[in-house]
């Protein structure tokens, strides 16, 4: 399952950010956007995450995906298509293959939400 090695480096790039930070905030919420063809299933993402940020400073911050659909652009039509993964990846209009892909390999992190940290 690549979506806990995937959450590894996740946690990781946001522990980086948080540990630069004057007065390192409470992370509530990552925004995350995943393209349909990476190949992530975020429901296993998801479960990865919650495992992962047990006892950790993301510990009760949850995970929001954003998935964006597989979108191609047919040079041969001019025009854009939405492949079937999986099971057509070439334009339908022609039957040229999948060489522009426009949305669908995204994995990153949008945003995260925070609250300030809890002064003692």
């Amino acid at each position: 399952m690549h979506e806990t090695d995937m959450t590894k480096a996740l946690i990781l790039t946001v522990k980086d950010w948080w540990e630069s930070q004057p007065e390192r905030p409470n992370v509530r919420c990552v925004h995350l956007t995943v393209g349909q063809f990476t190949c992530v299933e975020p429901a296993s993402l998801q479960f990865a995450f919650e495992v992962q940020t047990r006892n950790t400073f993301l510990e009760g911050a949850t995970l929001e995906i954003r998935e964006t659909p597989l979108i191609a652009f047919c040079h041969s039509c001019n025009a854009e298509y939405r492949p079937q993964i999986g099971l057509q990846y070439a334009c339908p209009n022609c039957g040229s293959p999948m060489e522009d892909i426009r949305s669908g390999r995204e994995l990153k992190i949008d945003r995260l939400e925070c609250v300030e940290a809890v002064r003692g």
